[in-house]
């Protein structure tokens, strides 16, 4: 089931003081980009970050899943860390330093 543009729209101002954040279209999902380093997904209207070392320690408590059949696993984002803007936007901040590197 591919994510809804309503979804896509809301993750994106969730995590907008994290840089510049943008989606793309891809294979019927999304991909999401800060500062243009690609940092994760959006599939079946679920957020997964792509997973490092600074990015796990801000957040140990998330589980790992792929985001799809074939995918390796990465950080699956509650429905109360989408809520937690700041914690979430310094997730994808450092996330995106990291993988820029």
């Amino acid at each position: 089931m591919a994510s809804s543009t309503a979804t896509v729209d809301y993750i994106l101002e969730q995590i907008t003081e994290a840089g510049a954040v943008r989606a793309r279209k891809m294979f019927g999902e999304y991909g999401v980009y800060c500062d243009d380093v690609f940092i994760g997904v959006i599939c079946d209207d679920t957020f997964f970050v792509k997973p490092t070392p600074q990015g796990t320690a801000l957040a140990p408590d998330l589980d790992m899943s792929p985001a799809y059949d074939g995918a390796k696993p990465s950080l699956k984002i509650t429905a109360d860390l989408l809520e937690d803007t700041d914690r979430l936007s310094q997730l994808v901040r450092v996330t995106a330093s990291a993988l820029a590197a």
